[in-house]
């Protein structure tokens, strides 16, 4: 069985880390707290732009340092919440149907993001993804401490991940599919025998335009592969 390997943000989803990391400040349990939170995480907002510059990987370790003192309970407990007003309304039109035709194919549907894997798990339920590769918060005594656990999935690492996965799964990689919107993917798009880029940005749809990879909008009916011929449509 072949698998499909799908990057999040900007490829299923209009929105990014950012937003629902800022739903949960926004949402602690005091007003006070959720001040505070936002505060020292405006404060780190020009580390952020430079970790953005420098790796994607650093990018997340301090996005995600925000979330230090936040209970286990309180990030379980708003994920729904995160899914419902901020993933989903931002879920491009034809995401659920291209994961549908995916299974269809009798694929399994693996969602590899850099977001927190409690909210992935409600994204890939409802998509109807099989499988979720995501961050995980490090917690102590029921808090987190601000650091994720390893491996941080992001950037090449998460070619590594896929590779994994695979190989765990008994997927060969040269069967296998893999969609993203970003150049930072390149090397999980360039595992499998099958790279899409998916409302690609620039420099991803120029190197797809160079290595004849199908170039996906999700916005659009006119740029989705035909209905139940995704093997054709990258053959």
């Amino acid at each position: 069985m072949a698998a499909s390997y799908f990057d999040v943000d900007g490829t299923l989803i209009r929105t990014n880390l950012v937003h629902p990391t800022l739903f949960y400040l926004k949402n602690l349990r005091t007003p006070l707290e959720s001040l505070g939170k936002l505060g020292r995480a405006a404060l780190k907002t020009p580390e952020m732009i430079l970790a953005e510059l420098r790796d994607r990987r650093l990018f997340n370790e301090v996005l995600f340092s925000a979330y230090e003192g936040v209970s286990r309970d309180r990030v379980k407990v708003l994920s729904e919440e995160v899914y419902d007003k901020v993933i989903r309304p931002a879920m491009f039109p034809f995401a659920k149907e291209l994961v549908a035709r995916c299974r269809a194919e009798g694929q399994d549907v693996v969602i590899v993001s850099g977001a927190l894997v409690e909210v992935m798990e409600h994204l890939a339920r409802a998509l109807g993804a099989t499988h979720v590769i995501a961050n995980n918060l490090e917690f102590k005594d029921g808090f987190a401490t601000g650091r994720l656990l390893r491996p941080v999935v992001a950037g090449p690492e998460k070619a590594r991940l896929v590779r994994e996965h695979a190989r765990t799964h008994g997927h060969q990689l040269d069967d296998c599919f893999a969609y993203s919107d970003s150049y930072s993917d390149v090397p999980m798009l360039s595992i499998v025998g099958h790279p899409a880029a998916v409302n690609p940005e620039p420099k991803l749809a120029d190197l797809a335009r160079t290595y004849g990879w199908p170039v996906l909008q999700l916005e659009s009916q006119d740029k989705m592969p035909r209905k139940g011929a995704l093997g054709a449509f990258f053959g």
